[in-house]
């Protein structure tokens, strides 16, 4: 299993030199799997970049939307591949709400809000509301979801393949004043023994407590999550547009302080655009996780 990072920013897309090193582009990763299957976690501004990649490809696209909030589905009109004759793309909703906001992805792609419609493009996309669990499972993608703690709700993910495994979990608060979707402990067995870890953990201690409620996690709680699911590796994602490199520089300093000496996880980084992480299974031992 190889997982790339294609955009790593949270809630509007930050460009410029105080976030060149871990880069703007909002949420985008690309799961690459043994067996020739893939998966794109999300459809943030990310998605421009992988799509000249994938352009050069034919096999199916595979799109797993979190929620449809601006940041995961705003580069979505920007991928080269919905502009390729007959190229079959799938994309996998999140939301519990009507077709409308099923279909964001379409949606935003009307002719007014962008130049052309949905119903111009070339490439065979459809939006596909079934529990990609059993759709992918009949091609030996297997998937598990469970439902994000987020205004609008959504959905995490968890990818496993030959005794790899890694787990999606996005624009999630771990402790919500209210509507508590998805319980602690509950998160906890969904993340338990996972290679990869990638949360959201958007906000810092000082964030609080205006931002308590606003469906996202703090450093702080992202690191206890993976202590307690006994996670091998956690990558922090969804960097807040406002966290500056130098500040994310102190967040991976205090992460390396605090998981010192810890069984678990044995790494943590945050998440930058173009890092790439490799999992090998190992005969009777954890995956090896090499990360570039």
């Amino acid at each position: 299993m190889i997982i790339t990072f294609y955009g790593v920013r949270g809630s509007i897309p930050s460009p410029g030199p105080a976030t060149a090193k871990y880069g703007g582009n909002t949420s985008c990763v690309y799961i690459e799997l043994a067996n020739g299957n893939s998966l794109i976690l999300d459809s943030g501004t990310g998605i421009r970049a992988l799509g000249k990649r994938l352009a050069n490809t034919h096999e199916t696209i595979n799109i797993l939307l979190s929620h449809g909030h601006w940041d995961h589905v705003q580069g979505y009109p920007f991928f080269e591949p919905i502009y390729q004759p007959e190229r079959r793309i799938r994309v996998f909703t999140s939301t519990h709400g009507g077709h409308g906001q099923l279909c964001s992805l379409f949606n935003q792609i009307d002719g007014a809000n962008f130049p052309v419609s949905a119903e111009q493009l070339p490439s065979l996309s459809e939006c596909i509301t079934e529990d990609p669990a059993i759709v992918l499972g009949e091609e030996n993608i297997i998937v598990r979801r469970a439902r994000i703690n987020h205004p609008g709700g959504g959905y995490a993910y968890r990818i496993e393949e030959d005794g790899t495994s890694c787990a999606y979990i996005t624009d999630n608060e771990l402790d919500p004043p209210h509507n508590v979707t998805t319980r602690y402990d509950q998160w906890v067995e969904f993340c338990r023994g996972v290679d990869v870890l990638i949360h959201d953990a958007q906000y810092l201690e000082s964030d609080m407590p205006t931002k308590h409620g606003w469906g996202h996690s703090m450093v702080s709680q992202v690191r206890q999550l993976a202590v307690d699911a006994d996670a091998t590796s956690l990558v922090m994602f969804h960097h807040d547009p406002d966290r500056s490199d130098s500040e994310i520089d102190f967040i991976q300093q205090d992460n390396d302080n605090f998981f010192r000496g810890r069984k678990a996880p044995s790494l943590s980084v945050c998440a930058a655009e173009g890092m790439r992480i490799q999992l090998t299974p190992q005969r009777g031992k954890a995956s090896r996780i090499d990360i570039s």
